[in-house]
């Protein structure tokens, strides 16, 4: 709670004194440039989300802009949203969609095509979860948590998928998968930082809890695996959308790409969403990139990631894309793969969205003229995701109209997927849909990674339990993968070798491809959740150095 002496503020003159503290004291400056926490969005904290009458978070709903100068601040109202009376509860609430940075503008949608009930894409932020608590009152007990979480992890959900797939009606919400795989909660931190939020919420100081969120967010690893400086592009090519780890692949990430339909919690690449540059992957136009890549004839696919490219507006896309109709541009790139939640979080981009025509048309064109090969890389969590007509229709659409392949991965987490009947449910789902099952990953190093882990001994038996029930269509599935420094290694099983209890592991990938495909030795350890955990077997070396880095490889057995 704040002190009783700020209720007595009004909100104009209350905004006015936090615009003057952040144009007055360095420090204050100092922390918003860290934790890229806006005048506006301290403004949010102060007027709305630590407001005295809400008790606990009762954002405004706004967007947050870059301007520190208040008179900037006050002339662009048109991207504030109720900013002189604001309501979590007001009917703008309701028809506003909340854009942070402006990075939520996503297209119109228009279902009368498909003769279903005409709905528009508005995005579900943390500014408006109380409309959403309003039509499932499940969600009230839940919503002081969420909010506050939600300073720390981003949170935004589509309309599709609060009303369609989250169990609203399970004894226990909260652990209904869908709910846990988008709501944010305090029990994703550590003990020390959820007191150390809870603590600085309390005291009511707007820039001792920016100040905390940013030490707790730098404690959480937001870029793991080397990904801002290891996976950098070759040659010294000042690329800040590109990454190349892999000699074969690399990944593009659109700077227009940079947000979701909807955020899953355990998301890997969480700091894409916070609004910190120093943190994000953009690349903000195609030249340079084809530029690297007329360079790089190793290269074979492109990876489009984010975010998600589904996000874009489909004459963005096509900047991307269009060059690659020409069979004979850069005729060593074979491969598309387009990497999305929007099968999940809003399968209407693919039916009837205003330019979902549009989209349908480039990706076939991208086969038909440029002769690549398109893939949709679908994250697919769970078989409740493959259940509604709306993405059985877009899943139809994207193989029959764009034919496109769709290939499915997810991560294996716990509370959401952690059982092998869940995964070969998935898995037999997709084969049935025509969906090709390709990667069962295990959390990364990132994020709420500790709430969410799953042993590599427990993993490693769901994995090969779901297999040996399912038909052979489905063991193109590989897994589970550590998407890790080195490279992408599976944990292939547990056997005894030379009298000790082992991991048998293999590189699926590499940074240094000549050890792809080797097999390797550690010691079995039950509390195992990642790479660094593993220690080498007696007598043996890990294929990896303190570092991460692989190490040399040594001389071919075969």
């Amino acid at each position: 709670m704040i002190s009783s002496s700020h209720e007595a503020l009004t909100l104009t003159h209350f905004r006015n004194s936090i615009f003057e503290a952040v144009k007055t004291a360095p420090s204050v400056r100092n922390i918003m440039s860290k934790t890229s926490i806006t005048a506006a969005a301290l403004v949010a904290f102060l007027t709305g989300a630590l407001s005295p009458a809400a008790n606990a978070f009762v954002p405004l709903q706004m967007c947050a802009t870059r301007s520190t100068d208040s008179a900037s601040f006050m002339s662009t109202k048109e991207k504030i949203v109720g900013i002189s009376e604001p309501s979590v509860t007001s009917e703008s609430t309701v028809n506003e969609a909340v854009a942070l940075g402006g990075e939520n503008s996503i297209v119109d949608t228009d279902l009368s095509a498909m003769g279903q009930p005409n709905e528009r894409y508005k995005a579900i932020s943390l500014w408006a979860i109380d409309k959403v608590a309003e039509d499932h009152p499940q969600l009230k007990p839940h919503l002081r948590d969420v909010k506050l979480a939600g300073l720390v992890f981003p949170f935004k959900a589509s309309p599709y998928y609060v009303d369609e797939l989250v169990d609203w009606e399970a004894d226990d919400v909260t652990q209904d998968p869908f709910y846990k795989l988008v709501f944010p909660t305090l029990d994703m931190l550590i003990d020390e930082h959820r007191e150390k939020l809870e603590a600085a919420h309390e005291a009511g100081d707007p820039s001792n809890l920016i100040k905390v969120v940013g030490e707790i967010r730098a404690d959480l690893n937001p870029h793991p695996a080397g990904q801002k400086t290891l996976n950098a592009p070759k040659d010294g090519d000042d690329l800040n959308g590109v990454q190349h780890k892999y000699s074969e692949t690399v990944l593009v990430f659109p700077a227009a790409a940079q947000t979701c339909h909807a955020y899953c919690t355990y998301c890997f690449r969480w700091a894409q969403f916070i609004g910190d540059d120093e943190l994000r992957f953009a690349q903000k136009e195609a030249t340079s990139l084809f530029d690297y890549l007329s360079k790089h004839e190793e290269v074979s696919d492109i990876l489009m990631t984010g975010g998600d490219p589904m996000i874009m507006r489909t004459k963005s896309l096509a900047q991307y894309l269009e060059p690659l109709l020409d069979p004979d541009y850069l005729p060593h790139i074979k491969n598309l793969r387009i990497g999305t939640r929007s099968l999940s979080f809003w399968p209407q981009r693919f039916t009837t969205d205003k330019d979902a025509d549009e989209l349908i048309t480039l990706l076939r064109r991208v086969r038909d003229e440029g002769k690549r090969h398109v893939a949709v890389m679908a994250h697919l969590s769970h078989e409740r995701e493959l259940s509604t007509d709306k993405v059985q229709a877009a899943i139809k659409r994207i193989q029959e109209e764009a034919c496109a392949t769709i290939r499915s991965q997810s991560p294996i987490m716990r509370g959401i997927n952690d059982s092998a009947e869940v995964w070969a449910n998935k898995w037999r789902k997709e084969a049935n849909l025509g969906i090709i099952p390709y990667y069962m990953f295990l959390a990364r190093d990132t994020g709420a990674q500790e709430y969410f882990n799953v042993p590599l001994v427990k993993a490693q038996r769901f994995y090969a339990d779901a297999i040996r029930n399912t038909s052979g269509l489905i063991r193109t599935a590989r897994g589970p993968s550590m998407s890790c420094t080195p490279g992408k290694v599976e944990v292939t099983g547990v056997e005894d070798i030379m009298g000790q209890k082992a991991f048998i592991l293999r590189f699926l990938q590499c940074r240094d491809e000549k050890w792809i495909g080797r097999v390797f030795f550690a010691k079995y350890d039950e509390k195992a959740y990642w790479f660094d955990d593993l220690e080498p077997l007696d007598g043996m070396e890990l294929p990896w150095d303190e570092d991460g880095l692989p190490k040399p490889v040594p001389d071919a057995l075969y």
